[in-house]
């Protein structure tokens, strides 16, 4: 049965609690936000920050906030568990909601599934009489939360016309995942055991269901490139991603970056791969990347797109302007919003490596900083392009 607003909210079905009292039931009067995160979550530990400012802003309006941690990655519910409570005394040791925990998969099939929430975070909103009020990510709480809990929202056409759009996009994903997740199994057993031809066979025969899935597609050049060093079969796949994320676009600039990370890594050795045609590839997305999303125009994600960008110029030879796409990367973190110090620190680690890197000096942002760590690169032309 699809799970969508206005339908009767499930049961919390959970083996244990971590934080704050068991929730047995949804008490008629009150309105409660279920909110599914992860500790590998990025935007999750964010996001955790607001709800508890949400909680705390509106707990006299009758919000009570439920994290539920039901996907955490460890073998065991026990390992699970441990990492889960070591993480939240470490990260969230003033936390002021209950957070349950979930290894079963009881709550996804509850919860997730049938409203065809696949991303994380996903925040679902039960209304005062028991009733979804709202699924969608927890950035859209701030302007819908109010309207919940004075009960205007879910009898709002706004409101209908959100939840039927949701349906829409979200469905015909959720199936295609259903599809690929048997898939992504085999694939991620054999990366563990580092049994790439296994792994590739995987990605294969997803490509056999789903062509144009871009994720098969940059994983299966990845493979054959980095993995197998295949020249001959993984060249052509990848001169041809190249071509269309400049013609598709892949529908956000974020996949022609992913692309031109394959190439131009700084974490990866990149040496096997033929040096002119690497960088004929380089130029044109790096051109193209640019044209969408150029310095002078403060992108909110300019500093996580701009390393892969930043390391094709410094090979190419152009080491000014590596230095100059880095500067501009470090001036548009947290850039529109703030952001937490610890999600802040995962992104300019290595923007600093790369400023360091690229001048052969000490790079530091506030408190933090950073040595060179290596020389100039082997592939590293003479003339600037």
């Amino acid at each position: 049965m699809m799970l969508r607003m206005g339908s009767p909210a499930p049961s919390i079905k959970v083996e244990d609690w971590l934080r704050g009292e068991p929730l047995a039931n949804f008490q008629p009067g009150k309105v409660y936000i279920v909110e599914f995160w992860a500790t590998w979550c990025e935007l999750c530990v964010a996001e955790m920050l607001d709800l508890m400012r949400l909680q705390e802003k509106y707990k006299d309006g009758g919000l009570e906030v439920v994290g539920v941690a039901a996907d955490e990655d460890a073998p065991t519910a026990i390992e699970a568990r441990t990492k889960l409570d070591a993480w939240l005394t470490e990260k969230c040791s003033h936390l002021n909601y209950r957070i349950a925990f979930d290894h079963t998969g009881e709550m996804n099939k509850l919860w997730r599934d049938p409203s065809f929430s696949l991303g994380f975070p996903a925040s679902f909103v039960v209304d005062r009489d028991g009733h979804i009020a709202f699924i969608g990510h927890p950035m859209q709480l701030d302007e819908i939360l109010p309207k919940v809990l004075n009960g205007s929202w879910r009898t709002s056409d706004e409101a209908k016309a959100a939840d039927k759009e949701r349906i829409a996009t979200s469905e015909p994903m959720a199936r295609q995942q259903a599809l690929k997740k048997p898939i992504d199994d085999r694939f991620w057993a054999a990366v563990k055991l580092e049994d790439w031809k296994t792994a590739l066979w995987a990605i294969e025969e997803g490509l056999a269901l789903m062509p144009d899935n871009i994720e098969f597609r940059r994983t299966h050049a990845n493979l054959l490139l980095h993995k197998l060093r295949d020249m001959r079969a993984g060249l052509p796949l990848m001169r041809q991603l190249v071509e269309d994320a400049i013609d598709k676009k892949f529908e956000a600039v974020s996949w022609m970056v992913m692309v031109l990370n394959q190439l131009f890594d700084p974490e990866m050795d990149n040496s096997h791969l033929p040096h002119a045609e690497r960088f004929a590839m380089g130029d044109k997305l790096s051109e193209q990347i640019l044209t969408l999303n150029p310095p002078q125009g403060d992108g909110p994600l300019n500093f996580l797109w701009y390393v892969p960008l930043a390391q094709y110029y410094y090979e190419s030879g152009n080491k000014d302007r590596a230095i100059e796409l880095i500067e501009v990367a470090l001036q548009s973190l947290g850039d529109p919003e703030p952001m937490p110090d610890h999600i802040k620190q995962h992104y300019l680690t290595p923007l600093l490596q790369a400023l360091a890197n690229y001048t052969g000096e000490h790079a530091c942002y506030a408190d933090l900083c950073v040595v060179p760590q290596n020389k100039a690169p082997e592939n590293q032309t003479a003339v600037a392009s």
